[in-house]
């Protein structure tokens, strides 16, 4: 479904499990701050309104998407997570660095995900342009990260 039709950020909150006694890890790129920022602000928030207890989402910054499948398997190292939440934004250049980045970033994602037998949530914008991130990550689309923590949660229940 084409996120032109919907907003990342409506859900059914009957439907999302509790956070209580969970511990989630949050990997977030420091490229594109303004957009990823948001979307930790995004993830962050949902975690605590569906009852994790801030001291049980640990945030680990990474230089850029690319760094974010080495980050959340040192934070699988670190400390046992219910899931970790991988954040990103990748936009859209006049090269192909975007789908070698991209491609690169989800493969390792999943990777880490198989490998550790954890969920690790692809919160990952890949967008054309600033404006369709910032849609995105809080804008008349919503915000992925809510999105990621939602997702999370109910990874985190299995």
């Amino acid at each position: 479904m084409s996120s032109e039709l919907k907003n990342l950020s409506s859900y059914n909150k009957e439907d999302i499990p509790s956070g209580e006694r969970c511990s989630f890890g949050i990997v977030v790129s420091e490229w594109n701050s303004e957009i990823t920022e948001a979307l930790l602000q995004g993830a962050v928030q949902t975690l605590i309104e569906h009852g994790t207890d801030e001291k049980d989402i640990h945030i680990q910054h990474v230089p850029g998407a690319f760094e974010l499948p080495f980050g959340a398997s040192e934070l699988f190292r670190k400390k046992k997570f219910d899931a970790i939440i991988c954040l990103g934004c990748i936009i859209q250049g006049e090269t192909r660095h975007f789908d070698f980045i991209a491609n690169a970033v989800a493969n390792g994602i999943m990777n880490v995900s198989l490998k550790e037998e954890i969920p690790v949530i692809f919160g990952v914008l890949t967008t054309n342009n600033l404006e369709q991130a910032k849609e995105r990550s809080g804008g008349r689309l919503g915000n992925k990260g809510v999105e990621a923590a939602v997702t999370a949660l109910k990874m985190a229940e299995l």
